[in-house]
């Protein structure tokens, strides 16, 4: 009996843990150039990865993005971590988003979604809000908001990653 009850102990724990995993919803954005990428694809890389929802009307998202780019090429070299920027703006302000970030020289991935579904389908209210992938895809951190310093906070979840 008590054989039994372990094993339904460990069988419950172990979906438990399963069930935690979290990963990205199946929806479609635009990329810069137009074409359509499924956001599951962004957590198949096997690199670490940063999910950033902006607006080029959010001045907290621009300070966000402004700040990481202090650290991301030093990011990407100590810990193979790629930054996805999905603006939410709609078709009218989209136009803004190339120049925005040509001017703020970003350079990171920018996706668009323009009609809100991945922003919905993955629960995010409002911007900024930041998603971090580990290796394998899994949601591992999540973070609404911008103060400074919550880069610093980011890169020590990204630390906590490396293999």
């Amino acid at each position: 009996m008590k054989k039994t009850l372990l094993a339904l102990v460990v069988c419950f724990v172990a979906l438990g843990a399963f069930a935690q995993n979290k990963t990205l919803p199946s929806v479609n954005v635009k990329t810069l150039e137009g074409q359509t990428l499924n956001v599951q694809e962004l957590g198949k890389s096997g690199k670490i990865t940063i999910i950033s929802f902006w607006a080029t009307w959010c001045s907290p998202c621009k300070k966000e993005l402004d700040a990481i780019k202090d650290y991301y090429e030093d990011w990407q070299k100590d810990y193979d971590v790629v930054l996805v920027a999905v603006s939410v703006d709609d078709a009218r302000t989209a136009a803004k988003i190339p120049a925005m970030v040509e001017e703020k020289g970003w350079e990171y991935r920018v996706l668009i979604d323009s009609n809100k579904e991945f922003q919905q389908a993955a629960n995010v209210a409002s911007v900024p809000y930041t998603i971090l992938l580990d290796q394998s895809g899994n949601i591992v951190f999540e973070h609404t908001g911008y103060a400074p310093g919550d880069e610093l906070e980011l890169e020590e979840k990204i630390k906590s990653l490396k293999k």
